[in-house]
């Protein structure tokens, strides 16, 4: 045999060898069967967001998928150790530890593990009613994105109930408690931004929202405010309405309304003294700005709310 020949024949082999989508040490799939997915959507309950596959790929050495015409329903991957990357219509998108992506449906795709450093991969393949909007909800600035998200040991602990309860049962009642958790689950990825805003937080105007929160007794003007975080003050004005919707001292002051209705409710502090104490030195201006927000007078909220 043509010595060439043979080193490509054995080349190409190496390479089919090393393509593998599944069947990996340890691994762990459940696939649910076409009649199961009939009645889930049918089940009013669930029928907005259903799984219809679960797996998890530990250590997958030479995992390598590809779909040429995308998948029919949105695949989200969800790596703990190792690498990898997504091919979405040939665009790379590097995985690591500690990430999630969720590829689109219809949309042709490749996925591969690092070589030398294959990744642990927990992954589920979702539909409903309300699939499209979820996905819509995962991007950023409108494109796919790896999102780097802290580790939970509870994420993974409700992963294994996810697929401990599939490994048991089909009937109806499982199957709704499989999907509300599913629910849950996407959404601690999605939205865990939301819910942990001081994890991310550590841009100036959150800084400064801190910082007026830790000093809510004291009287700051919007120069004062822009200075303690270093900036000039249209650049700190523009960017606090484009984060809060708000001017600063406007926000401020609500700050400062929510506190006091903290004080009206839980002491026994007078109107003139939550004003002074709060940096209100004029107790008319302060009860209209409280009505304003609150929709009511100091004194009404106070008689209403009163322990």
């Amino acid at each position: 045999m043509n010595t060439k020949f043979s080193s490509i024949m054995d080349q190409q082999g190496t390479e089919q060898k090393k393509r593998v989508k599944e069947g990996f040490v340890g691994q762990r799939m459940i696939v649910l069967p076409p009649n199961i997915k009939r009645k889930i959507v049918t089940n009013t309950m669930i029928k907005n967001l259903y799984l219809t596959a679960i797996g998890h790929y530990p250590k997958a050495s030479n995992h390598d998928r590809e779909r040429k015409h995308g998948s029919s329903q949105y695949i989200l991957l969800y790596c703990l150790e190792g690498g990898g990357h997504v091919y979405l219509n040939g665009i790379p998108y590097e995985i690591y530890p500690n990430s999630y992506f969720i590829i689109p449906r219809n949309v042709p795709h490749r996925y591969t593990s690092t070589e030398n450093n294959p990744w642990s991969i927990y992954w589920v393949h979702f539909m409903g009613d309300i699939a499209d909007r979820l996905y819509e909800r995962s991007l950023v600035n409108d494109s796919p994105q790896v999102i780097g998200i802290p580790y939970d040991e509870n994420r993974i602990r409700l992963f294994e109930q996810l697929y401990y309860i599939l490994e048991h049962s089909f009937n109806e009642k499982d199957m709704e408690i499989i999907n509300f958790k599913l629910l849950y689950f996407i959404s601690s990825l999605i939205y865990y931004k939301e819910e942990n805003p001081a994890v991310y937080n550590t841009d100036s105007i959150s800084n400064s929202i801190a910082y007026m929160k830790q000093n809510i007794n004291e009287k700051f003007g919007i120069e004062e405010l822009a200075a303690q975080q270093n900036i000039s003050v249209s650049h700190y004005s523009r960017s606090f309405k484009q984060k809060t919707g708000s001017s600063p001292i406007n926000y401020f002051n609500q700050l400062k309304i929510q506190k006091s209705c903290q004080y009206l409710y839980f002491t026994d502090r007078s109107i003139k003294e939550i004003c002074t104490e709060l940096g209100f030195e004029d107790q008319y201006y302060f009860s209209r700005l409280f009505r304003n927000v609150i929709g009511s007078s100091p004194s009404q909220y106070k008689k209403r709310h009163k322990k």
